[in-house]
């Protein structure tokens, strides 16, 4: 109890100054400096190399962005779903925190997303919900994932010909996903277990643990944010000269869906884009059309969810300059969904 007494007290040290408004605008000046210097290194390395997207057809590339945007969508509404009612944040919280996750999951390594992710959510506006809770959503949000992927796994198993290594892995993210939907369906009924309400953890975890009929609401939503992802890697495919083909696009989006969830990688999309064009060459596809394969898919997830950051941070700013202007004319400034309050 002492250490963990005294555990806090050095975190709140720590942490002290980035309460402030000023450390908080510090903080973010660190952070964007090194993300732009990154980015600045990264487009200096690949200046003189050749961009696959050059050769795709411009209303194709448009249509695949567009879907990757409806996808992460999808997405967050499906995340959403996994909060206790009374801690939901906002479907924008968790869209602009799946879209920073993405463009730093370019220089951080693997799973180092979800902190990303989790700062994100918590310093969003209005937000209800406490660390703990946002953590555990992402863990039920990685289970609903594999129970989601699981049938389009199955499905290009069964139609994808080549090497016997391929459809052994297919099935091995369908078992994966079988797993994971047998642990949702058990977890409620743990949590109501009198051996674990006991603990504190149990207490807390108890009215918070996903309901089958909230987590089958959040696998219908998740399971159309992959549908839509998998049209689009059909249409990225076909236009940067591979093909169109159906069970190739299913097999690169199980494999960058399995290299999402590896518990550590030297960087979250160079380890998915590796695992693509692993298993694009492996289906008998050319190396170099593969790399580019997964190379485009990564810079137009990177750009999507880059987009969603820059928007929501211009409407935040329009909002607020608004807010200002109505403050200063004496009328009653709204929020941003039109209710009283904070943005």
């Amino acid at each position: 109890m002492l250490a963990s007494t005294s555990w806090r007290r050095l975190l709140d040290r720590v942490l002290r100054p980035f309460r402030s408004r000023k450390g908080r605008l510090v903080l973010g000046a660190v952070v964007g400096t090194i993300t732009l210097t990154c980015a600045g290194l990264a487009a200096r390395e690949f200046a003189g190399a050749p961009w696959p997207l050059t050769h795709g057809q411009p209303g194709l590339l448009a249509a695949v962005g567009a879907l990757f945007l409806v996808g992460a969508a999808f997405k967050a509404c499906g995340w959403r779903q996994l909060f206790a009612a009374h801690e939901r944040p906002r479907p924008v919280a968790l869209a602009v925190a799946n879209g920073g996750a993405s463009v730093m999951g370019l220089v951080l390594p693997g799973r180092f997303d979800d902190v990303i992710r989790v700062a994100l959510v918590r310093r969003s506006s209005a937000c209800p919900a406490g660390v703990r809770a946002i953590c555990l959503s992402l863990f039920m949000l990685g289970l609903i994932d594999a129970v989601a992927v699981a049938p389009l796994a199955a499905v290009a198993a069964g139609v994808l010909g080549g090497a016997s290594s391929v459809r052994a892995g297919l099935a091995f993210v369908a078992l994966a996903g079988i797993g994971a939907s047998v642990l949702v369906v058990a977890l409620p009924r743990l949590a109501r277990r009198r051996q674990l309400l006991r603990f504190r953890l149990g207490r807390w975890l108890s009215p918070r643990a996903t309901s089958v009929r909230t987590a089958l609401r959040a696998w219908a939503l998740v399971s159309v944010a992959w549908v839509v992802r998998a049209v689009a890697l059909f249409l990225l495919l076909g236009t940067i000269g591979i093909g169109f083909s159906l069970p190739l696009a299913l097999l690169f989006l199980c494999a960058t869906a399995a290299g999402a969830v590896l518990p550590v990688g030297p960087a979250g999309a160079a380890t998915q884009a590796g695992a693509g064009a692993a298993v694009l060459v492996a289906a008998g596809v050319g190396a170099s059309q593969a790399v580019a394969a997964a190379v485009a898919a990564q810079a137009l997830g990177v750009l999507a969810g880059g987009s969603i950051v820059l928007l929501a941070a211009a409407w935040r700013v329009a909002v607020g300059l608004r807010w200002r202007r109505l403050t200063r004319i004496g009328l009653p400034p709204r929020g941003l969904y039109g209710q009283g309050g904070a943005v």
